[in-house]
């Protein structure tokens, strides 16, 4: 079984894999026409490979359509029409077609447009459905066969309740080419086409067994059984194209990832990813594997600065009080230890540069309170604090000028000597 997948690469990137695997693509739709998810659902518009044929199927009309409606070749160009049913002649070139239609068969004769319910019945075909010319596949198994593109797809395992989700890819990378049919058909209430297609499953290989009984059939890219399955030529089922729709016998990679998928609106790279993988950012155990690689990092970085601190121009580090001085010559940009006597230069300019800036706080006279009679103490005033600059010790001429004669008394001296001086 097929119910989900990954079709993530847009149009333009699919058809260059294509035509370099040796697939012609000579029409291929804008990267705006297909959707491009990590989790493609049912109903959605996906990538489909198959030949260039009327919307009929290849070969020869054998008896018109039933009503005008389902004629999808109604609105087809003549010349177009006629170049493509030539091509299913013998020598005639066939051309291939990459286009976008929806997951969901919907035969050509159906024209109501059915529920959701009726449509996931057709997502699918059992290989072993088709020996038997009966049913809803008889008329597309011999004229519009395809190739559903895509680069991987889920299954569900069954664990008890659980289901757990499982991502299937190729093992070598390459593109993912399912067996499908297509088809088209015109609903009453529209005049616009409609494009379906189906995924044909067969039994699990033996790498699958244990996730479901069931797988899609895939082909190799450019290989020569999508050549025959493809080939506008064979417009009769036989037991050729029946034997080719067998479980794969490459090699490929199976692993459980986010049960996010489940979800049909969700849409996220991770969903392709190992679940237990370190590139899973949504696991908690690499959450905290990377928290711990982080802290050692930091750790590694702290000892490998400090090495460098102590190899740089091979000081080694100590307890001494060291004063650094700027060397204008020097190779280096960090600076150089001091010299002692540079050292002792520098404290002594710093010691004159703090005296010159030294100022003295004037402490306030005291002040008396004075008692008058008959009124009360009155609160001693306090002078505002005054700054005033430390002077120079005064010159000798000065203190000459100044100075008390050695004969003299204190206070004998008359006022008009000493102006007089």
């Amino acid at each position: 079984m097929c119910g989900r997948y990954a079709s993530y690469l847009g149009p333009h990137i699919i058809r260059q894999q294509l035509e370099a695997a040796g697939m012609d693509v000579d029409y291929a739709p804008d990267d705006d026409d297909a959707r491009e998810t990590y989790n493609f659902p049912p109903g959605a518009f996906g990538l489909v490979y198959r030949a260039d044929v009327p919307d009929y199927g290849a070969g020869p009309r054998q008896r018109p359509p039933r009503r005008d409606t389902s004629d999808c070749d109604k609105d087809r160009p003549e010349e177009a029409t006629a170049q493509t049913e030539d091509s299913s002649s013998e020598g005639a070139q066939i051309h291939y077609r990459l286009q976008s239609m929806k997951w969901g068969l919907i035969p050509s004769w159906m024209t109501r447009k059915p529920d959701y319910q009726s449509m996931m019945k057709t997502i699918n075909c059992r290989d072993d459905s088709l020996t038997e010319n009966r049913g809803i596949w008889n008329s597309v198994k011999r004229r519009k066969r395809c190739i559903v593109i895509c680069q991987g797809f889920y299954e569900w395992l069954k664990k008890g309740k659980e289901k757990v989700p499982h991502y299937v890819r190729r093992k070598d990378g390459q593109l993912m080419c399912f067996a499908g049919f297509w088809d088209c058909t015109k609903f009453e209430d529209s005049e616009e086409k409609l494009y379906t297609y189906t995924v044909i499953t067969t039994d699990s290989n033996k790498q699958l067994k244990f996730l479901h009984d069931r797988m899609p059939v895939i082909f190799d890219l450019g290989s020569e059984a999508i050549r025959t399955w493809l080939d506008p030529k064979r417009v009769e089922w036989n037991k050729e194209l029946q034997s080719l729709l067998t479980p794969f016998e490459g090699e490929l990679d199976v692993y459980p990832v986010s049960k996010d998928v489940g979800k049909v609106g969700n849409n996220s790279p991770s969903f392709i990813i190992p679940i237990n993988s370190k590139e899973n950012k949504n696991n908690i155990a690499n959450f905290f594997g990377n928290q711990q690689q982080a802290a050692k990092g930091k750790r590694e970085a702290s000892k490998l600065e400090r090495g460098i601190a102590n190899d740089v121009q091979g000081v080694q580090p100590s307890n001494e009080d060291r004063h650094i001085v700027d060397a204008e010559t020097s190779e280096h940009n960090a600076p150089l230890p001091a010299t002692p006597e540079s050292k002792s230069k520098t404290l002594k300019r710093e010691f004159d540069e703090f005296q010159d800036d030294k100022t003295v706080v004037a402490s306030p006279p005291p002040h008396k309170a004075q008692k008058l009679a008959g009124t009360p103490l009155r609160k001693p005033q306090t002078r505002s604090t005054v700054k005033h600059k430390v002077q120079s010790a005064p010159s000798k001429n000065s203190a000459r000028r100044t100075a008390i004669p050695p004969n003299a008394e204190r206070g004998t001296q008359k006022i008009t000597k000493f102006f007089g001086k």
